[in-house]
């Protein structure tokens, strides 16, 4: 789909009305593994697969990531895939290269398909919808506790804290369950605002900063088997 980037905003294809400390453990179209099967990423380039429910903001967070502005969104069908660079700390100038992939129900199966060699999952969730938070803790947890997924950095994109009853970090990491995922993944929450942006940065440079310490957990488990 196209996007217009005149003065009064645009639009794109994408989901959700995306609106907002952190919480911590320490191009659309519709498809799925042969396209990844056939990306070869550049080096140093991050592969990052955006998930969360529909309404969640998705969309809205990584067009705010892309161009710098707030960009209305109709809900994703298949997927969206923008690279973007990091902007702060160790993860200035780095190549995000992400995923954000529809969220209703009936696309939710395809989510495997994304995830599988993945960087690192950022699951965006509404701060402030109670009840949706529940579905949510559902949906995370099923993707957490793939085989192909242990391990996997997972920052939680707690959403629209802007408004009015958004629960914070704390309140988040509790309703989602967070510790119920053990020690298999570092994992990071972090407080946004899609619309204005607020957040997303620290966002990048937080899921950097877990993708690296991942990978050097990783080399020394692996010297320690040897």
């Amino acid at each position: 789909m196209g996007v217009n980037l005149g003065k009064g905003g645009g639009s794109v294809g994408g989901s959700g009305h995306g609106c907002g400390g952190g919480s911590s453990s320490s191009s659309s179209g519709s498809g799925g593994s042969s396209i990844l099967d056939a990306l070869h990423l550049t080096q140093g380039t991050l592969h990052i697969v955006m998930l969360g429910l529909d309404s969640a903001g998705k969309s809205t967070a990584l067009y705010r990531l892309k161009f710098d502005q707030y960009l209305n969104t109709v809900p994703t069908i298949g997927f969206n895939c923008e690279k973007v660079k990091g902007s702060l700390g160790r993860a200035k100038g780095t190549s995000f290269l992400i995923w954000d992939v529809g969220g209703q129900e009936k696309i939710r199966p395809l989510w495997r398909s994304y995830t599988r060699c993945t960087d690192g999952i950022v699951f965006v969730v509404d701060s402030v919808d109670m009840e949706r938070l529940e579905e949510a803790k559902c949906e995370l947890h099923k993707t957490a506790r793939l085989p192909e997924n242990q391990q996997v950095p997972i920052l939680v994109l707690a959403n629209k804290q802007d408004l009015p009853g958004a629960r914070d970090p704390q309140e988040i990491e509790t309703v989602l369950g967070i510790a119920e995922l053990g020690t298999t993944h570092l994992w990071y929450i972090q407080p946004a605002c899609a619309i204005t942006g607020e957040g997303l940065d620290e966002a990048l440079e937080n899921l950097y900063e877990l993708i690296h310490k991942q990978r050097r957990l990783s080399k020394t488990n692996k010297k320690r088997t040897r």
